[in-house]
């Protein structure tokens, strides 16, 4: 019985052994699917598709690419990312790589195309569709260029010398871009180049055709055994995405901005404070889970909004420490736009800087005007008409008028005013505001005029 059970146990490994080396054998292929045009999603998509397949040991990834294109920002971090990646990315055009898609694609190190598949016409567009000024176009030939030329050279012996030939000539990359690139017998000066799979082979862009993933891996790469998993984006990979775009992101800043100032210049707690509270959340999550925002940063923009509530609201005037956090709470705004580490910038790119600088400035430039503007259209006229309190058809005002019969007389400090507090005048308590400096409680105070149902009021030892 003995010999039986010994006999079953060897009978079993040999039998469960060749599935066990299958098994160990099998490569890791990770897809990432680009469907869409190239923007923040699919900056977001690649970005974490690549450490999960970094992570897990894959092979090699591979980008399943469909799009028309998209943001030249965007397609700059995604080519770099693929450049810098340790592990071997393939690009799998499924019948349009244009634009910011052929950039991508040119960074894999190897390209393979359906047949019907095209790749190309890279030149920068506006956003009306036209063609970009030169310094675009060259700025982006330069990119696609230096993209080809990455891949280095292939050494050839012929005739006993050796040539060192382009593995993508960077000719022809330029001729994405620009139609003056001539490439004879493909396109003459008149447009941009756009190959298809059978000429993307000729020209040795295009490693292969074939018409499904299946069909790279084993005809291509010579995988046997092997195993596909797919990236697939979160819902909360989206909503970063989305909070990541240039134009997204000016905005919370100019409600970051614009909140802060409409709460400062308010009595109380109210939805302003709210409002920038919540832009500020928005703002730096999606950052700081992606890597860009470091704790520094936050701590800065912190510690400048710290500054400036501490200048309002105990130091009088506005001197150092408003100036100070102003500048701290900018730059920790800017700062957290740049990718880097324990404030190390030297592999960052000049156009970071500059795409960092636009979207700051922007956010806090449009939230000043509309400050501006909207506190001058308040109460007046169209969807603003009805913000404030204003008198009705009849002549009545909707709020007692007493308050403006106070202008001219003198009252006591109720509590401290920086700016905002209260004051009593003839008994009664106020809403005020002192219009130069703080006021400390119990001080003689002057009123000047009455307006948004609240005094404004100086010392009256100013007077």
């Amino acid at each position: 019985m003995k010999y039986i059970r010994w006999f079953l146990l060897v009978l079993l490994g040999v039998m469960f052994r060749p599935f066990h080396a299958v098994a160990q054998d099998a490569k890791l292929i990770y897809r990432i699917n680009i469907n869409e045009n190239i923007g923040s999603n699919t900056w977001v998509y690649l970005q974490n598709g690549l450490h999960k397949a970094i992570a897990e040991n894959a092979d090699c990834v591979i980008l399943h690419i469909n799009t028309y294109g998209g943001g030249v920002k965007e397609a700059d971090s995604m080519r770099t990312a693929i450049l810098n990646s340790p592990i071997p990315v393939y690009a799998f055009v499924d019948n349009n790589a244009a634009s910011a898609g052929a950039l991508i694609s040119i960074a894999c190190d190897n390209i393979y195309m359906r047949r019907s598949a095209t790749i190309g016409a890279a030149t920068v567009v506006t956003a009306d569709g036209a063609a970009a000024p030169d310094k675009y176009q060259s700025y982006m030939k330069g990119m696609i260029r230096a993209t080809a030329e990455s891949h280095g050279k292939d050494t050839i012996i012929r005739d006993g010398d050796t040539l060192y030939v382009w593995k993508r000539d960077p000719k022809v990359a330029e001729a994405m871009v620009d139609e003056r690139v001539v490439i004879p017998g493909l396109v003459d000066s008149t447009q941009v180049l756009t190959l298809t799979a059978d000429q993307a082979v000729e020209l040795g862009y295009c490693a292969g055709i074939a018409e499904n993933i299946d069909e790279i891996v084993t005809r291509y790469l010579g995988f046997d055994h092997y195993a596909i998993k797919t990236y697939n984006p979160t819902a909360f990979d989206r909503i970063r995405g989305f909070l990541m775009n240039a134009f997204v992101q000016a905005l919370l800043i100019m409600l970051i901005m614009g909140g802060i100032y409409l709460e400062l210049n308010s009595p109380g707690v109210g939805l302003p404070g709210a409002v920038a509270i919540t832009a500020a959340i928005l703002y730096f999550t999606p950052l700081y889970l992606t890597g860009y925002a470091q704790n520094w940063e936050i701590l800065i923009f912190v510690f400048g909004l710290i500054l400036i509530v501490f200048e309002l609201f105990v130091i009088p005037g506005f001197g150092v420490a408003g100036i100070s956090g102003i500048i701290l709470m900018v730059l920790g705004l800017f700062f957290a736009m740049i990718e880097n580490i324990h404030f190390d910038f030297k592999d960052v790119p000049l156009r970071h800087f500059y795409k960092a600088l636009i979207t700051a400035f922007a956010g806090i430039g449009v939230g000043l005007v509309l400050i501006v503007y909207l506190s001058s259209r308040i109460g007046r006229r169209g969807i603003l008409k009805n913000v404030a309190l204003h008198a009705d058809e009849e002549g009545y005002l909707s709020v007692s008028s007493e308050p403006a019969s106070l202008v001219g007389k003198t009252g006591v400090a109720s509590s401290v005013l920086r700016p905002s507090g209260r004051v009593e005048v003839n008994g009664e308590y106020y809403d005020a505001v002192s219009i130069n400096g703080f006021i400390e409680k119990g001080e003689s105070v002057f009123v000047h005029k009455y307006e948004n149902a609240q005094l404004y009021v100086s010392k009256n030892s100013e007077q």
